[in-house]
């Protein structure tokens, strides 16, 4: 792969130029934004090595796009249309279901790869890249099997190389569980933030108290609205099923300690310590 165009250039796709150019110090890497202003900054920082646009695809051996979901919907088609007989388009959405199915008639759905990294930290913008961020991390493709088999390779080898671990799974499955894993910690963050702040306009004072188990948990509060908004919708359904269940939890908890039932809850906690082991096995 020579000429490689990052359609995104912030935490996710600039962290893969990075990467893909520590191995292939001959790639050119090419940026599409809709924001000149990103594109400098990405230039700046030495994550891209030109500027381009759309109509520039046809030239391109690899497209990665890491932008919002729903403008993923949107474009993906475009870009298909514009790539290449043997270019490969991959994506790197937290949703995959409504990304699939927007392309899945498309003459070129062969060219496509439907990815979700789960990787990443709360920062976003093209000063977010770093280095590694993929390194054991998993990456989940769906619907490997309508994508033509060579840029299959040339796809499981770039992720190989920057220490990807690869799992096939089917998109209604995927957004199914990621929901758990993903989506309701940033709702439980976000709100628990939320939760804090309106308490803090009466009392100034409480962030003075706030120490690294709370810093820790809110941390994904700092992600950005404008990517996880969409998420949430394309996700809807599933986002609900999860916070029914989690706050089904919660209001479980709350009678336990209205009822004095202090051993039950012990019992609780002590059965979710389990996580530990299970956190530990996957690392």
């Amino acid at each position: 792969m020579k000429n490689i165009y990052m359609i995104g250039i912030g935490l996710i796709g600039g962290s893969f130029a990075i990467d893909i150019k520590k191995n292939n110090p001959d790639v050119v890497i090419h940026g599409i934004s809709r924001k000149d202003e990103t594109l400098n900054k990405a230039l700046e920082l030495n994550l891209i090595d030109k500027k381009a646009t759309l109509d520039d695809i046809e030239n391109a051996d690899l497209v990665i796009v890491s932008i919002p979901v729903d403008a993923t919907v949107k474009l993906l088609p475009t870009i298909l249309d514009k790539i290449s007989e043997d270019g490969l388009v991959i994506d790197a959405g937290s949703t995959k279901e409504a990304i699939c199915k927007v392309v899945e008639h498309h003459p070129k759905r062969r060219n496509f790869l439907a990815c979700h990294p789960i990787a990443g930290t709360e920062n976003s913008g093209p000063t977010a890249a770093i280095s590694g961020l993929y390194v054991g991390k998993t990456n989940i493709i769906c619907e490997v099997e309508k994508t033509t088999f060579k840029l299959q390779e040339k796809a499981l080898k770039l992720f190989m190389d920057i220490g990807m671990r690869i799992r096939y799974m089917d998109p209604v499955s995927h957004d199914k569980h990621i929901a758990y894993v993903s989506h309701l910690s940033h709702i439980s963050s976000f709100m628990l933030g939320k939760t804090v702040i309106d308490k803090a306009k009466n009392e100034r004072d409480i962030f003075d108290m706030a120490g690294s188990g709370f810093a820790s948990t809110v941390r994904l509060a700092k992600s950005s609205p404008a990517m996880w908004t969409p998420i949430f919708k394309q996700n809807k359904e599933n986002v609900i099923e999860t916070l029914e269940e989690y706050i089904n939890n919660l209001q479980q908890f709350k009678e336990l300690m209205q009822k004095d039932n202090f051993s039950e809850i012990f019992n609780e906690m002590e059965n979710t310590n389990h996580i530990k082991q299970i956190l530990n096995g996957i690392k």
